[in-house]
């Protein structure tokens, strides 16, 4: 045991952080490689591969992922700001350098190889992007002649124009709803609420009148007879054949012709060989963790620890809506993973990074009180550097 009286890193840590969080974050980490060896075998098999190799590249993301949501939960809001804004910038710089170099799926040109290893840059863009607009909004509410929330425009714009020149429009979707998500935390008035909500309908609607796979998609959803729904429909089959308990570890049968079993569909999966009763744990442990996040966030008194914290279990959990959603045949298609439990190591990194920062945002500090100089210091948002 860590004694109180230790002033160590390590024992202020183990103090301060959120055990049930980081409890909770880490069983959606182990879910994902047990899970993994339900959904994947099948995949690699018609790919031609070995039977466990979706499931060793899991595994071997496991470790850089646990470490990585540690490291940032050690971090002060200071350092979570810092850390973001490196992190930013190396998304932008990859965004772009994808739409040149990297190589094409489905349509799509969202990946690109660095080092031999594949990475979707717009994954690690989403958790630095939150903490970016949340400090440039609290920056805006503390000192008037910021123009934070221009900035924070502007940082909207360049990022929406990067993913839909890709073309992603699900993450751009995610994006602005979290981006509009922070400003409408943050107070404004009610006339650009209503501005930005219109802006959305009309972007909306230019996506579906000019990007042709986004018109595909919301066709297919709407009329399911306008094209193939064969994903779709095979994923209702697996939640129907596996019933409230499932067929058992290893025993599914309709998972084996689902294409993306083990990537945007792997709860359709966990439906067919776990049952319902696992699937509704898995969505109370997200939730658990949306609305553990917002009580944290609406008790912190520094404004950018509150903002940052909101957005970031916001984006974590309405990615995992999105999915979920997807899988139950509730939205059109999205291509988007569900936090560490689908297959892909850019997104179980970013995961873990959007994790570390929520720890880390959400560790108990001392609150300001009257004359305690050191105490404000250290919790009002200073400059980025």
């Amino acid at each position: 045991m860590v004694s109180r009286a230790d002033r160590s890193r390590f024992a202020e840590w183990l103090w301060t952080v959120d055990h049930y969080l980081l409890a909770a974050f880490g069983l959606l980490l182990l879910a994902g490689v047990v899970f993994a060896f339900a959904a994947s075998p099948p995949v690699a098999e018609r790919i031609g591969v070995d039977s466990l190799y979706f499931v060793k590249r899991q595994a071997m993301y496991l470790i850089p992922a646990a470490a990585i949501m540690l490291a940032g939960s050690l971090m002060s809001p200071r350092m979570v700001r810092r850390a973001a804004l490196i992190v930013f910038g190396v998304s932008i710089f990859l965004l772009i350098a994808t739409l040149f170099m990297g190589f094409e799926t489905k349509g799509a040109r969202r990946w690109i190889y660095i080092a031999g290893v594949s990475l979707q840059a717009s994954e690690f863009l989403k958790p630095a992007f939150v903490v970016l607009v949340a400090f440039l909004l609290s920056e805006s509410g503390r000192r008037r002649e910021v123009p934070g929330v221009l900035f924070a425009f502007i940082l909207f714009a360049v990022c929406a124009a990067l993913l839909i020149a890709q073309p992603d429009f699900g993450q751009t979707m995610l994006l602005g709803l979290v981006w509009a998500g922070l400003f409408f935390l943050n107070g404004i008035s009610w006339l650009i609420i209503v501005t930005l909500g219109l802006v959305g309908i009309v972007g909306l609607f230019a996506a579906y009148a000019f990007l042709p796979h986004v018109t595909g998609r919301v066709d297919r959803f709407l009329d399911p007879s306008s094209g193939d729904t064969f994903q779709v429909d095979t994923a209702m089959d697996s939640f129907l054949a596996g019933g409230w308990f499932g067929r058992g570890p290893g025993e599914g049968v309709v998972k084996r012709v689902l294409p993306d079993s083990h990537a945007d569909f792997i709860f359709a999966v966990v439906g067919e060989e776990f049952g319902a009763v696992i699937c509704l744990l898995v969505v109370a442990v997200f939730a658990f963790i949306v609305l553990r996040g917002l009580r944290h966030a609406s008790r912190d008194q520094d404004a950018f620890s509150r903002l940052a914290t909101a957005g970031l279990v916001v984006l974590f959990g309405l990615q995992a809506t999105i999915n979920l959603a997807v899988n139950l045949n509730l939205m059109p298609s999205k291509g988007m993973t569900l936090p560490f439990i689908s297959y892909g190591g850019s997104s179980l990194l970013s995961s873990a990074m959007t994790a570390g920062a929520i720890l880390a945002l959400t560790r108990r500090r001392p609150q300001p009180t009257r004359g305690d100089v050191v105490t404000v210091s250290r919790l009002s948002p200073s400059s980025l550097m």
